[in-house]
């Protein structure tokens, strides 16, 4: 996925629990180190890649984020900067985001096959989606449990709408 973050075009790239992010031609490794959905924040660990320096030094930092549904805002170290797509295009089928499923792309939900405390495995279908005439399946992305459904079947949704949040 491509974004712009303030003056900042960064490549993110999914790398297990992890990501890659390529900004200004520097490759950083972000580990998610804990997220507290209820408090929208995620504790995070900033990795630069190089490969003439072996000795890599890792940045913590504690990352705000709100959304109304159809924008997000990140803020980092008291500043606050709108998080905007600059490319469309999908990348693979992954449709997380800090530990919550989102909607590919406008659409509305056909069936939800989950509960709320359901102990799910990778691949698992939890929703389908009909979006553009095409069934977009949402599937678990590794094992877990359905921690809370933002979304009932015949609900139209946004893309890049939380539809289902999962947890360890």
């Amino acid at each position: 996925m491509k974004t712009t973050f303030g003056t900042h075009t960064i490549e993110i790239s999914p790398l297990g629990d992890d990501y890659i992010a390529v900004m200004d031609g520097k490759r950083i490794l972000v580990e998610i180190v804990r997220v507290d959905a209820g408090q929208g924040r995620m504790d995070l660990r900033f990795t630069e890649l190089s490969e003439s320096d072996p000795v890599r030094e890792s940045v913590s930092k504690s990352v705000y984020v709100s959304s109304d549904m159809a924008k997000r805002w990140v803020t980092i170290n008291g500043h606050t900067t709108m998080l905007t797509k600059t490319s469309g295009a999908k990348q693979g089928v992954r449709h997380d985001h800090a530990g919550g499923l989102i909607a590919p792309m406008p659409g509305q939900v056909r069936s939800v096959a989950v509960g709320v405390g359901d102990i799910v495995k990778k691949g698992q279908t939890l929703l389908t989606m009909e979006a553009m005439k095409m069934e977009i399946r949402i599937q678990a992305l590794k094992d877990g449990k359905v921690k809370t459904l933002h979304v009932s079947q015949g609900q139209t949704v946004e893309r890049e709408q939380i539809l289902i949040e999962m947890e360890d």
